[in-house]
């Protein structure tokens, strides 16, 4: 039987300026580009419905049985959500339960905090009696992410309840903006990249994760100078391989640890972070020549007059599995074109 999850309830300055405000959502977006489908009549009449999640390989939804056996057996379980959507953080809770349940400690991976922010997160988990707003401002919120927290909320509240870890992926935003205004090759000899470790990273440009990244981009903020596109392309590049470097730092704590039931590690980033297994996963996978078990899901919204492009979205294999939920209150994504 299907799985089934039931919801709970001027010119050139102006734009390096804008790339400055886009680029730390730019690939997190729901920012595909669907092409025109060439479904099959049988393919549309699929029997598509929220709460499925649908095994890219095979097309097929998977029963509640598999899926749980299936998380018990990772090292990293990526979720990549659109942001604001309270069904993908509910989506994340229903894991992170599964997994409590089964006697797991999963470790929460948030790419809403920044490095710089790991201290203040520590510190609120462990007990502190601070008020949210104390919590936030020390957390440096505002700064590097901006969004509402109580989008969020429940993930911290859930993890602070059942004492679980959770760490930050993000790479702090004031190197990220330093990437995007001056390209890599001028920001590497910057102190803040060594200051953040990042000096001495290898951060490897992909030719497949290259084309697709510089295409969204293009399809999501057109008119451009070509290199608008390269600073932002860079400053991708340094997000996703910040956050690889956090998950195989945080993954080597767990295996060189005595409790063998602590992880899988919970990765919860915005959807391009996961897509097609090319910004994160991939770059993990380098980092541990030994291997890594893991799997991608990505959160969609399901919507009747979509069932095309979520055939498009399985033939292309946008992740290893397609969790769909309900549409988020402020609707569906907005799909670049």
């Amino acid at each position: 039987m299907p799985i089934i999850f039931a919801p709970t309830q001027t010119a050139r300055s102006s734009s390096r300026l804008l790339v400055i405000s886009l680029v730390w959502l730019t690939v997190a977006c729901a920012c595909g580009t669907p092409r025109s489908s060439s479904a099959l009549p049988s393919e549309r009449l699929s029997p598509f419905q929220a709460g499925q999640i649908i095994e890219t390989a095979t097309g097929q939804p998977i029963s509640a049985d598999q899926w749980t056996a299936l998380l018990r057996q990772q090292d990293i379980i990526y979720l990549g959500e659109e942001h604001h959507n309270r069904f993908h953080v509910e989506a994340a809770l229903t894991v992170l339960r599964t997994l409590k349940e089964q006697g797991r400690i999963p470790v929460l991976t948030m790419e809403m905090f920044g490095w710089d922010g790991q201290t203040a997160l520590n510190q609120y988990l462990s007990g502190s009696n601070q008020t949210r707003q104390e919590f936030l401002d020390a957390v440096q919120w505002q700064q590097n992410w901006g969004g509402a927290y109580e989008d969020y909320e429940p993930l911290v509240l859930f993890a602070k309840e059942q004492g679980l870890p959770v760490a930050a992926l993000n790479p702090p935003k004031s190197l990220i903006r330093l990437v995007a205004k001056q390209g890599l090759a001028q920001a590497q000899s910057d102190p803040i990249m060594a200051q953040w470790g990042m000096q001495d990273e290898a951060i490897i440009d992909d030719p497949v994760y290259r084309a697709r990244i510089l295409q969204q981009l293009q399809a999501c903020h057109g008119g451009g100078h070509d290199s608008l596109y390269q600073t932002m392309y860079d400053a991708s590049m340094v997000r996703d391989e910040g956050m690889a470097k956090t998950l195989v730092a945080r993954l080597s704590l767990i295996r060189r640890g005595s409790d063998p039931m602590t992880g899988p590690l919970i990765s919860y980033t915005g959807g391009g972070h996961v897509q097609y297994n090319l910004p994160v996963p991939q770059r993990v996978l380098r980092r541990l020549p030994d291997g890594v078990r893991q799997i991608s899901v990505y959160l969609t919204s399901f919507e009747a007059g979509r069932i095309e492009e979520l055939h498009d979205l399985i033939r292309d294999k946008i992740a290893d599995y397609l969790w769909l939920t309900p549409v988020g209150q402020q609707g569906l994504p907005r799909r670049c074109r």
